[in-house]
């Protein structure tokens, strides 16, 4: 058996075996070596045992993921993955063997850092992985800000809000025919929009051996290309589908002698699968956590006595010990709520492992199509294309057939008719004018959704795409780096209406309707527009018709992003702006205040940019590895182009903070016409090792909307080893 490691430039791994098997092993193998810290904190993360070496601050993950059962969850769905495709379960088996190896001999000085040794990864954990990384995705956190916002402030408040809420993961993607292009064939080219993490969440890597040769951006700890791949004769990318697939219901819980009882939709009283799990925390006690799991699903929030610390959740209602949770409060037997999460693969043991070697073994769009019938989580959107012209637009994932009022609020479990009865047929679509876009707008997965992004950045792509009739790979940065912000407009609309202001007030508002309205990183105008914004949306956010909203229920403080205020309003800025009537708030007399609050703030630092303030903060499991190198620290904050709706997503917190947590996880083009003329970039680098040449070599291309070549050639690549 022979295996081979090679490099390129930027250090991007070419791995090259015999068999499909051993260049899993390999693949396993090389991932350890380049990203063993990272690996360690996404096994432990999806065991929940991450708090037992980062403290107290990881503990609320670890606590859902545990109620949330996705280390059970992933066991489950790998053993049905033995049973119906045994060639899979080998190949990811295989995939842990080189994890495992590499993991042995890892040297990274987190470990040291934090006195942790490598784990030993098992059969399931990369299905764990997977099943962590993806678990939020669908955003159904967004459930409890609806049910809050529409019993605080009327039904209507779930339009008023509607938006890309925080910690839902999206991104841009755009296919372009061959006959748009100037070679004939197609080019697809996006960047996927997720936290930004370092190490990245994304790894550059090539997989070939006599099966199959494929570039792509692999997931750390999964086997294989699953998001974006090209083969040489056919090429694919995903974007988020906005799908609602994961219902919360709310649960009626009381102890009985021998355990925990949910009462059902026929109303019999059912015994509820139960058992405690320790949770250590560095630097704190050990927390034992009560797990359960009804007919609906895992119990990831409350209990028999509620949301826990003597408070009980009533419909929405948290109330003290002290009062009286009868049958007055809708309740039967007293019995406090609590929430039950219901997803596909629990309910499945599916998580479409399936898809992956026959993605790696396309050689045309429809061998493409026949894979992602097999893919369930998440539900993307999928664009293909291949040399011979084949062209593909359809979601893929498991969607569940259901009440449409699951996806909207809360069900009640115990009320007939919000049972799952089967499953969405995934959704196709075709190309308009040569062109395919999807930035998560409302599109071809409009019927398997409740909320979807605003449309700004997809129409701004087609905008753009627009202008030139012929098309090339390299073009298509132009477009990842577009700063144009369309949601400007409700702003700008009612600050032209403005009439009345004098003096530096005025002078702003004047240069205001005059900005191009691009988020350049050393534009003063855009700088002025994001602070005007934020103090709109504070003094938005501060009224008092929206103090019932300020202090939400006692959930979890892992769902708590979903359920802030300010964000909220932060991010629904243009529908609160454009609303008619917004529940008796006198938004020219904010903006006033706004506006001459931001000219006195400009008064004192005329010459401020938007890159002072909007920097990157990617996440990193140690802010402050004490392996870090002295001669290659990590960059510190650098100023970023863009804002949230811009095509160049760099998304802030209007009124929170402009520091940006979420961007483009990686940009790519991949040319149907000549593989070796596509185009990838991640955000620091290949390695994971600290110090290392190629851990943050990309930052500045990254930072610059610039792309490094794909190298397909193998006689330009440098080898680093054999392996036998």
């Amino acid at each position: 058996m022979t295996t081979e490691i090679y490099r390129d430039a930027w250090g991007v791994p070419h791995l090259r075996a015999d068999s499909a098997l051993a260049l899993a092993r390999l693949q396993g193998l090389v991932t350890a070596r380049d990203r063993a810290w990272q690996l360690e904190v996404e096994r432990h993360r999806a065991r929940g045992a991450s708090a037992a070496f980062l403290g107290p601050d990881a503990l609320s993950w670890d606590v859902f993921v545990r109620r949330a059962r996705v280390d059970d969850t992933a066991r489950r769905c790998f053993s049905a993955l033995e049973r119906q495709d045994p060639e899979t379960a080998d190949w990811v088996r295989a995939y842990v063997d080189g994890v495992n190896e590499g993991l042995a001999a890892a040297d990274a000085p987190e470990f040291a850092a934090v006195g942790l040794a490598p784990g030993r990864w098992e059969p399931w954990t990369p299905l764990a992985v997977w099943l962590a990384t993806h678990i939020l995705f669908a955003g159904f956190p967004a459930k409890l800000w609806r049910e809050e916002a529409a019993r605080r402030l009327g039904p209507g408040a779930v339009g008023l809000f509607a938006a890309d809420g925080p910690g839902s993961a999206g991104s841009n993607g755009w296919l372009v025919s061959g006959d748009r292009t100037v070679t004939g064939q197609a080019v697809i080219a996006g960047d996927p929009h997720r936290f930004v993490e370092d190490p990245g969440v994304y790894q550059q890597i090539r997989l070939a051996c006599d099966e199959f040769d494929v570039v792509g951006l692999a997931v750390p700890g999964v086997p294989g290309i699953a998001h974006f791949g090209h083969t040489g004769t056919v090429a694919w990318a995903i974007t988020n589908a906005m799908a609602d697939y994961q219902d919360l219901y709310r649960e009626r819980l009381r102890r009985t002698g021998t355990g925990v009882e949910a009462l059902g939709p026929d109303g019999v009283w059912r015994r509820v699968a139960r058992h405690t799990e320790p949770v250590r925390v560095a630097g704190g006690d050990t927390v034992e956590v009560e797990v359960l799991e009804t007919e609906r699903g895992p119990v990831i929030a409350g209990g028999p006595e509620g949301l826990g610390d003597g408070e009980r959740l009533v419909d929405g209602e948290v109330l003290g010990d002290g009062e009286s949770l009868g049958d007055s409060e809708g309740l039967v037997d007293g019995a406090p709520l609590a929430l039950a999460l219901r997803y596909p693969p629990r309910v499945t043991a599916d998580l479409g492992f399936q898809a992956l070697l026959p993605l790696l073994r396309a050689r045309r769009v429809a061998d493409v199509d026949r894979a992602f019938d097999l893919w369930a989580e998440p539900v993307d959107v999928v664009q293909a294309a291949d040399v011979e012209g084949g062209l593909l637009h359809r979601v893929a994932g498991r969607v569940p057939l259901r009440a449409e009022s699951n996806g909207a609020r809360l069900a009640p479990a115990w009320e007939p008719g919000h049972e799952w009865t089967g499953w969405h047929e995934m959704p196709r679509a075709g190309l308009t004018d040569g062109v395919a876009v999807m930035a998560n707008q409302r599109g071809v997965a409009t019927e398997l959704g409740v909320e979807f992004a605003a449309p700004h950045r997809a129409d701004r792509i087609r905008a753009l795409l627009a202008q030139r009739r012929r098309w090339s790979a390299s073009d298509m940065p132009a477009l990842h780096t577009d700063t144009y912000l369309a949601s400007a407009a409700p702003l700008l609309d009612r600050l032209s209406a403005l009439e009345g202001l004098t003096g530096p007030a005025a002078d702003l508002r004047e240069r205001l309707l005059r900005w191009d309205r691009r988020m350049d990183a050393d534009s003063r105008d855009a700088a002025r527009f994001a602070t005007l914004r934020s103090a709109l949306v504070r003094r938005l956010a501060a009224h008092p018709a929206f103090a019932g909203l300020t202090t939400p229920p006692a959930y979890p403080e892992v769902f708590l992003p979903w359920l802030a205020l300010l964000p909220r309003v932060g991010f629904a800025l243009e529908h609160l702006l454009r609303a008619r009537e917004l529940y008796g708030i006198d938004r020219q007399r904010l903006l006033r205040e706004a506006v001459e609050e931001t000219a006195e703030t400009f008064a004192a630092q005329p010459d401020a940019r938007w890159g002072d303030t909007h920097r990157l903060a990617p996440w990193r499991a140690l802010p402050d590895p004490s392996g870090e190198a002295p001669d290659a620290p990590v960059p510190e904050t650098p100023a970023l182009d863009g804002d949230h709706d811009c095509v160049l997503c760099t998304s802030a917190v209007p009124g929170w903070t402009d520091l940006a947590a979420r961007g483009p996880a990686a940009r790519y083009v991949w040319d149907l016409a000549r593989r070796e003329d596509s185009l990838w970039v991640v955000p620091f680098g290949a390695s994971g090792l600290p110090g290392h040449p190629h851990h943050h070599d990309q930052l500045p291309l990254w930072l610059e909307g610039e792309l490094a070549p794909v190298v397909t050639d193998w006689a330009l690549l440098t080898k680093e080893s054999d392996h036998g």
